[in-house]
């Protein structure tokens, strides 16, 4: 968990100089999952694209930013600030490279990360995982017992494939309601008779900021099984979570719903399933929260919908308060101006549910390099960028690094 800086200094008769600029790029990538049509990690250019598993996130707009400063530094043009490029390592986990990056260098003044879209990021929602654990239930005979439950890689990522484990024999028109319910609910489902029985329903992974563009299949197997005479354990499992996870984006149902004027509505993705009967029955839920609330008052809420005599809630790893940028900050003001010249387009601001190494300093945004309306296919199979999209985001960041070091 490591990171490599790379810096411009500026002349020497300007050694003394202590203001800095900082461009935030990583090159670790979220696991693959199933669903491609490539080898995700060989890369492959069709139709005006490049595809594999970082192109888009962060990748390719990383590569932008190095050949940014390359024409910089190649083109000799003035450098009046230190700039420091990061290329980070864990930036899809725990971020231990760029903490320690802030322990051991003076914190830049401003900058920005290539890891997200244009014309600017300006704001990025809270970030918690909350894990819900189900207290001890005691056996009791029934016709069936679940026996395993899973689904989910990651912490950040819409579980796209999800399978349980059943002893017990399912009614006889199961097979037959089950193959029913998954065209109407437009999963892809496999169901392998026996004792045991083996389901596995595929649905659409995404990005955990949006829940929306995915299909979770962790909730939708839950929702298939719910309503079957399961053991005890099993039975509060499944029901616990069609019952408050299922097609719920927005945690509504788990009474942790907020909207704030500026940065919008809170999201809320379950995204690692976990159901052994003699070990751990959890849930894993990611949110992603505006300001006006918090990371233990969103826990608190959770434990109190579900019952604390029922579960535990506890706050699973590092949790990021939300982070917000003025747009008259002369930062966002110059990088939007270089987005439009370059582009025609009216620059904005933005807040997303999104988490970037940008939000690591006081005045640091997120700056592309995904372009306005250009699929988003972070963390989803068969990412992708265009390269035209690279190369405009060489120009857009080289012009940009250039205004905000004169």
């Amino acid at each position: 968990k490591h990171l490599m800086l790379i810096t411009l200094p500026v002349a020497l008769s300007l050694a003394a100089v202590t203001r800095s600029l900082v461009c935030f790029g990583h090159v670790d990538v979220v696991p693959a999952g199933p669903g491609w049509q490539t080898d995700p990690f060989v890369p492959v250019i069709k139709d005006g694209k490049i595809y594999g598993r970082g192109t888009s996130d962060d990748k390719g707009p990383s590569i932008a930013a190095y050949y940014a400063l390359k024409l910089i530094r190649d083109l000799g043009l003035p450098i009046n600030k230190k700039i420091h490029f990061i290329i980070g390592t864990d930036e899809e986990s725990e971020w231990v490279g760029i903490h320690r990056y802030l322990e051991t260098q003076p914190a830049p003044d401003f900058g920005f990360s290539p890891d997200a879209e244009f014309p600017i990021i300006n704001g990025e929602k809270g970030i918690a995982s909350f894990k819900i654990d189900q207290k001890p239930i005691a056996a009791a005979p029934a016709e069936l017992t679940l026996t395993n439950f899973s689904a989910g890689i990651r912490p950040n990522m819409v579980p796209q494939v999800a399978t349980a484990t059943i002893t017990g024999d399912l009614p006889e028109t199961f097979a037959t309601q089950a193959t029913a319910w998954a065209d109407e609910a437009g999963v892809k489902l496999t169901l392998t008779l026996g004792n045991p029985t083996t389901i596995e329903v595929v649905g659409k992974g995404a990005h955990a900021q949006e829940p929306k563009d995915g299909k979770n299949a962790g909730t939708y197997l839950a929702n298939l099984l719910a309503d079957l005479p399961f053991d005890p354990a099993g039975k509060a499992y499944l029901l616990m979570v069609a019952k408050y996870l299922h097609n719920d984006s927005r945690g509504k149902l788990l009474g942790i719903n907020y909207t704030d004027k500026l940065m919008g509505e809170l999201t809320a993705s379950p995204d690692i399933f976990t159901f052994t009967q003699d070990g751990e029955q959890s849930v894993l839920v990611n949110v992603r929260y505006p300001q006006g609330t918090d990371a233990d008052t969103i826990r608190d809420q959770i434990e109190t919908t579900l019952g604390a005599d029922k579960v535990t809630v506890s706050i699973s790893g590092h949790a990021q308060g939300p982070h917000y940028v003025p747009g008259d900050d002369p930062l966002v003001k110059t990088l939007l101006q270089t987005f439009t010249d370059h582009t025609g387009i009216p620059g904005h601001e933005q807040v997303i549910g999104g988490g970037t190494y940008g939000r690591i300093i006081k005045r640091g945004v997120a700056f592309g390099a995904q372009m306005p309306g250009q699929e988003n296919v972070m963390h989803q199979a068969n990412e992708y960028m265009p390269i035209k999209d690279i190369i405009t985001a060489v120009a857009i960041y080289a012009d940009a690094i250039s205004r905000l070091v004169k």
